[in-house]
């Protein structure tokens, strides 16, 4: 294959392997959620908001206080990506040309569709951590509510906002990840489609569920009882 023709074809397929990736992701969480980590974890948020919801006086304050860790986690990301971003757009703009480390790296207008790429990634990966902290600490006030009639409602209501943050959080950090071919595409697309490749097998490993995973949450997380009894309070 000619140099001229690495970009068009290597970086098309890296991007298209990843894609096709999150779009099987998004099915599994939707149809199967337990083969997931995010299913699971959408699960396991769930009792949680039950068993706070259940005596706000008691377990307001340990509520307040997980929920507080989950902000200053995404705050931190918020951060990091916001500096990031601007550090790209000053090299941006001062032209700094890229240097020819690998066959297949050209300096051209390429460069600039590369740092581009690698800017829009880390303020998407801001944008969904300010979200989060948006629902993260919206759910510290709804969580120690007291739930007087339709509790059931109540409960869904916290639950629902709570995954949100806890979605938008998972995309944030999924930006980061999606950060690191960009990065190397700046040195060619051969080390861009290798990480890609890379990164697939990585993130399988981080979104799927293992048998025993699956067990343990079986018997752990017994939605149905526990709505039911939040139903009939």
């Amino acid at each position: 294959m000619e140099e001229e023709q690495l970009d068009l074809v290597l970086v098309p397929l890296g991007v298209l392997l990843m894609g096709v990736y999150h779009v099987w992701l998004v099915f599994k969480v939707q149809r199967s959620p337990k083969r997931t980590v995010i299913g699971i974890n959408a699960l396991s948020r769930e009792q949680w908001v039950i068993s706070m919801m259940a005596d706000p006086m008691k377990n307001g304050v340990l509520a307040v206080q997980t929920l507080r860790n989950n902000i200053m986690a995404s705050t931190l990301l918020a951060t990091t990506a916001i500096t990031l971003s601007s550090i790209i757009g000053v090299f941006v703009s001062s032209k700094a040309s890229s240097s020819k480390l690998v066959y297949g790296n050209k300096t051209d207008t390429i460069s600039s569709v590369k740092h581009f790429a690698i800017l829009v990634c880390f303020l998407v990966a801001f944008l969904c951590n300010v979200q989060s902290i948006r629902y993260y600490a919206h759910v510290s006030f709804l969580v120690t509510l007291p739930t007087i009639d339709c509790k059931a409602d109540s409960v869904a209501y916290v639950t629902r906002s709570l995954n949100r943050g806890s979605y938008f959080w998972s995309l944030g950090l999924r930006a980061f990840y999606l950060s690191f071919p960009l990065f190397l595409w700046i040195f060619g697309p051969i080390p861009m489609f290798l990480c890609c490749c890379i990164m697939l097998g990585v993130l399988y490993f981080l979104d799927t569920t293992t048998t025993s995973t699956r067990n343990l949450h079986s018997h752990s997380l017994r939605g149905d009882s526990k709505l039911d009894s939040v139903q009939a309070v």
